[in-house]
């Protein structure tokens, strides 16, 4: 029966050359590594034998496979049950999964025009592809039929959680609807999909496209010889050759803003950065910001909610839009007065320099430093020669793991990776048992997104026996050959971040692969990496991996002491441009379709005006047109996430400095309460379980610093 639906997509898939007079031999393909399992370790990907050409055939046949599992659990002849239907719904497309979570971060991280197209090509596959199970009306006939059972059926915890969320799973696709409606959802979650991958392309096309171009080494002032060496490396390789080129990362502030001395380098990079996506040419993405905000309400619409926002936040802990808007508005007025204090702070010190200019977003990194070096005598300059790449994952990240879990890490430089950085570790329990695969793939470059991730090739499952890879992606500058990669202390943290997710993976251990590692709701899944972040700071930490690249000495205690009093330093400023960006995420997805506007600049400044967070000085974090966390699909109406977690970390950092900090017995309290959970059950009972408390916004407040104004600055002369 499937024969049919098998060939049409291998047809859809797989180009076909044309008829000729004399019969062309076509080149051979080469065998294809995605249309079976992979017999590496850990089911690890071959990166070494996958090409792009292997993708869209591995999707059809995958997907098709998947279809047929799906009809196998329709026509079963026996009564719907658990095992026979939702245990069998888990088990199928396990290929299509592996394979979609391959091709979906080479995307990501290592993309070309080849994987582009194809980007663009399944994305609406995709998504037809879930509607044809999640709309199957006999499929949820059978779902709903164990569903009406539930209470009776014996269950455990871990399985009455997996039907009920399946249940809901169908719902939310719209399995309720008219055969005319689900026409329509169809319609609107296909053009949803394009849109968002057209959305995401141009980003990170235009981030190249549009990297600064400087002309001398003069206006450079203020970078070390190693990043001007980069610059002058990327011009030449962009056939700009005794020019200098300065990439744009994806948040609206650029690194390099915190050291150019030259106010007119520093204002059109900044202009550069917010600019994109927003100025004409075939990267503009205001249309496409306007046609997802549409579909999206459309969808919503269609399927009961009065918006996109009710309809993302009714599946997450935060529940409804008068909550995120509440948690937004207690942060926006303390936040931006203290983001004017750290202004006047700084404006003091453009006077004193008998400067005659308003501190404005393009000055904003490199006088705060000014100023804390003045509260606190240090800045970044001094930091960076302790914060070492290794040094910080080994002796850090690493260290900071094995005292709490007791994990160890052994790199293997026998397995295939596909791009010469990639770092590939296997992790073993404390018991010395095999635990995971952890890919570390930290630097930059053209054919990576900007951001950072971690993502699951392979989840743990004790229902299908397999145990976690994951990978963390950062976006590090690469220095020159030969030079040592140092960090600054925001990229510290970020690994450190990036570790908590792929700790929340490593640890999975649940039956069922729908609740497997980070399965959980978007506004937890940011919950376990940032309390990770805390271990960056921790005194026993710190002293560890902060060591001086050249002589191997640890950071002086007087510096140490003085970073870490300076870690609410400048919070006005970072508060700010999150609830900022925040505001905008929730105010495209808080419309009804009629309400959204053609002009995406001008509602986005109506809306920080009507937030009290129009402070020209600090600009959101991101805007619309390269906001990829709202419109490429994941944080739609979500990025508040962040802050939520954050309320939740707050609480889980008074637990671990209550209980005595860095210890094993916390550390297997943590994991065994919530990071080995995964999605298993109810997020708020695992928060619950582990800290024994609710969670309050009162400990997020006084841990930024906004509870009181930052410290007014004072000088001599």
């Amino acid at each position: 029966m499937q024969k049919p639906a098998l060939l049409f997509l291998l047809a859809a898939c797989v180009a076909l050359p044309l008829a000729a007079a004399e019969p062309a031999t076509p080149a051979p393909m080469s065998p294809n590594p995605l249309l079976t399992e992979s017999t590496l370790p850990y089911h690890l990907p071959p990166f070494d034998l996958i090409k792009a050409e292997h993708f869209m055939p591995a999707f059809a046949v995958h997907m098709a496979t998947q279809l047929q599992e799906v009809d196998a659990i329709v026509h079963n002849p026996a009564v719907p049950t658990f095992e026979n239907t939702i245990v069998a719904l888990d088990r199928s497309g396990l290929l299509l999964d592996r394979v979609s979570a391959v091709f979906s971060n080479l995307a990501g991280a290592n993309t070309n025009p080849a994987l582009q197209k194809i980007e663009a090509e399944i994305a609406p596959k995709r998504s037809a592809h879930r509607d044809a199970i999640f709309l199957n009306p006999a499929l949820y006939a059978r779902v709903k039929a164990v569903y009406a059972q539930r209470d009776s059926l014996g269950l455990d915890a871990e399985s009455k959680w997996l039907l009920e969320r399946y249940h809901l799973d169908f719902v939310r696709a719209g399995a309720d609807l008219s055969d005319a409606d689900k026409t329509k959802l169809k319609a609107l979650n296909a053009a949803i999909a394009t849109a968002q991958t057209t959305f995401t392309q141009n980003v990170q096309k235009e981030s190249n496209a549009d990297a600064l171009l400087v002309d001398t080494r003069e206006e450079l002032a203020g970078l070390t010889d190693s990043e001007i060496a980069t610059a002058a490396a990327a011009a030449t390789a962009a056939g700009q050759p005794g020019k200098f080129s300065l990439a744009l990362l994806n948040t609206t502030g650029q690194p390099l803003l915190a050291v150019l001395k030259n106010r007119s380098v520093r204002e059109r990079l900044m202009q550069a950065s917010l600019a994109r996506g927003s100025h004409g040419g075939p990267y503009d993405n205001r249309a496409v910001v306007v046609q997802i905000a549409r579909l999206r309400a459309e969808r919503a619409v269609l399927l009961g909610y009065p918006n996109h926002a009710a309809y993302q936040l009714a599946d997450q802990t935060a529940h409804n839009v008068e909550t995120v808007n509440h948690l937004l508005a207690v942060l926006a007025v303390p936040a931006v007065a203290n983001a004017r204090h750290e202004a006047a702070n700084m404006q003091q010190l453009v006077g004193r320099d008998h400067a005659n200019f308003q501190i404005d977003a393009a000055d904003w990194a490199l006088y705060s430093d000014k100023v804390r070096k003045i509260l606190y005598s240090f800045d970044e300059s001094q930091l960076k020669p302790y914060f070492e790449l290794n040094h910080v994952l080994f002796d850090g990240v690493f260290y900071a793991a094995h005292q709490l879990y007791g994990i160890t890490f052994k790199e293997r430089h026998d397995l295939p990776i596909y791009q010469p950085d990639v770092r590939v570790f296997e992790v073993f329990d404390a018991d010395g048992s095999p635990l995971a695969l952890f890919l570390m793939d930290y630097y930059a470059r053209p054919s990576k997104r900007g951001g950072v991730w971690m993502n699951e090739y392979v989840s743990q499952s004790t229902l299908l026996g397999t145990q976690p890879v994951v990978a963390n992606h950062l976006n590090i500058p690469k220095p020159p050959a030969g030079q040592p990669t140092l960090l600054t202390f925001d990229e510290v943290t970020t690994a450190f971040h990036e570790f908590g997710h792929a700790l929340h993976g490593m640890f999975s251990h649940v039956k069922y692969p729908r609740f497997s590692g980070t399965r959980v709701p978007r506004d937890f899944v940011e919950f376990p990496s940032q309390v990770n972040e805390m271990w960056a700071v921790w005194p026993a930490v710190l002293k560890n991996y902060a060591k001086h690249y050249q002589t191997g000495e640890p950071m002086p205690i007087a510096l140490l002491n003085k970073l870490l009093a300076a870690q609410q330093f400048n919070q006005g400023h970072s508060t700010t441009e999150l609830v900022a960006a925040n505001v905008i995420d929730q105010a495209w997805h808080q419309l009804k379709p009629s309400e959204i506007p053609d002009d995406v600049i001008g509602f986005e400044a109506a809306a920080l005006k009507q937030a009290g967070v129009d402070y020209p000085p600090v600009p959101p974090r991101y805007r619309s047109t390269y906001f990829s966390h709202s419109f490429s699909g994941g944080y739609s109406a979500g990025y508040y996430s962040y802050f939520w977690a954050e309320v939740l970390v707050a609480d889980s950092v008074d637990w671990f400095k209550t209980h005595g900090g860095l210890t094993r017995e916390n550390g297997d309290h943590f994991r065994t309460t919530l990071l080995s959970r995964g999605g298993s059950q109810e997020a708020m009972s695992l928060f619950r379980d582990f800290t024994g408390g609710e969670p309050d916004i009162k400990p997020l407040i006084k841990r930024r610093g906004l509870d009181h104004p930052p410290a007014a600055l004072e000088f001599d002369g």
